[in-house]
């Protein structure tokens, strides 16, 4: 018996090839769709305006899976974070980010992680394995289905679990359908991708699909970082800066670098001129994010006012810089935190 055809895995002209050769009309591919992503069905029944003798037919071919929640948190500033199961029993985590006018979801793209940052705890774990396109797709319909009305998911940032690059093909295929018409719809401007800094990935990206991309910096000289990140030694800064230059950057957008501020480590006023000098000639934003401190990591943030000074002399080489506040942290929801357990 063939094993039934996970609808979530699918692309629409995909799914058109694979109806055509059920005897079915190409329109119910669409058809399919928009109950899947539209209405975000998770039964054949649900689907009424489909013929009870094909819904029986969909039940026997095909399947829509679901991530089963084993866990969510709430932050005191009101972050949410979820635990799920994948269909292997393996967990995942996704966190959802309110903010006065939108929301964001932080979505993960494998179980672990193989990059291996010093600075975060996904990085402590090996990678287990990739995420399927529907594992990725699924932490979306799971979370928005148990939001309020009036309150929908506005924004989307790859920077849970894993390395997204590390899983290129499930990552265009599901923001393929993240952005898709026919998909999830979400608006190319509110999509962020993050990597450490798989640089023959990065020019990549931007020639599949229109995304925001984020580059995970955190430190401005190659010993400084390799230490910090064990890809500097396979893509050393002058090689990351070039795929970055590379990167096909729509009109009116930046490249945000993100820098993780630890104590004593990377946060010294020479760096930070150092590091307007190195992306000098980009257009680019700067996030500073306070490095979340946590008992399994060796590392502290610094002082207020050395932040403060970090960010200002930036400032004076004319880049937007900007202190990310840390969020969920009591739950260990924040930038490098999450674990899946």
């Amino acid at each position: 018996m063939n094993t039934p055809l996970d609808l979530k895995e699918f692309t629409l002209e995909e799914l058109t090839q694979v109806v055509d050769a059920w005897g079915q009309p190409t329109f119910r591919s669409r058809q399919l769709l928009k109950w899947v992503y539209k209405k975000g069905v998770t039964d054949f029944e649900e689907m009424t305006d489909i013929s009870r003798a094909f819904r029986r037919e969909l039940a026997q071919r095909a399947r829509l899976s679901r991530l089963r929640l084993v866990k969510e948190q709430q932050s005191q500033d009101g972050c949410r974070k979820f635990l799920w199961t994948l269909e292997d029993g393996l967990k995942i985590e996704s966190v959802l980010i309110p903010e006065e006018d939108h929301l964001t979801l932080c979505l993960s793209t494998q179980v672990g992680c193989a990059q291996g940052c010093r600075f975060c705890l996904t990085g402590q774990r090996r990678l287990v394995r990739h995420l399927k396109v529907s594992e990725i797709v699924n932490q979306i319909l799971a979370v928005r289905a148990g939001l309020p009305p009036g309150r929908p998911l506005t924004n989307l940032v790859f920077m849970g679990m894993g390395e997204p690059l590390a899983n290129f093909p499930a990552l265009i295929r599901a923001l393929t359908i993240i952005s898709a018409p026919w998909g999830l719809n979400f608006s190319s401007r509110r999509i962020t991708v993050s990597t450490v800094g798989l640089a023959p990935l990065i020019p990549r990206l931007g020639q599949e699909v229109k995304v925001n991309l984020t580059v995970s910096l955190n430190a401005a000289d190659d010993e400084t970082r390799s230490r910090l990140m064990p890809i500097n030694r396979h893509h050393p800064l002058e090689t990351l800066l070039a795929a970055c230059r590379a990167f096909p950057l729509p009109r009116h957008r930046r490249i945000t670098f993100a820098y993780v501020l630890l104590d004593g480590i990377n946060d010294a006023p020479a760096q930070a001129r150092q590091l307007a000098r190195l992306l000098k000639g980009f257009r680019a934003k700067i996030n500073l994010i306070p490095f979340n401190p946590h008992p399994q990591l060796p590392f502290l943030p610094p002082p207020l006012n050395r932040i403060l000074e970090f960010q200002e002399i930036l400032r004076q080489s004319h880049y937007p810089v900007f202190i990310r506040e840390s969020r969920g942290t009591d739950i260990s929801a924040a930038c490098g935190q999450l674990v899946g357990e």
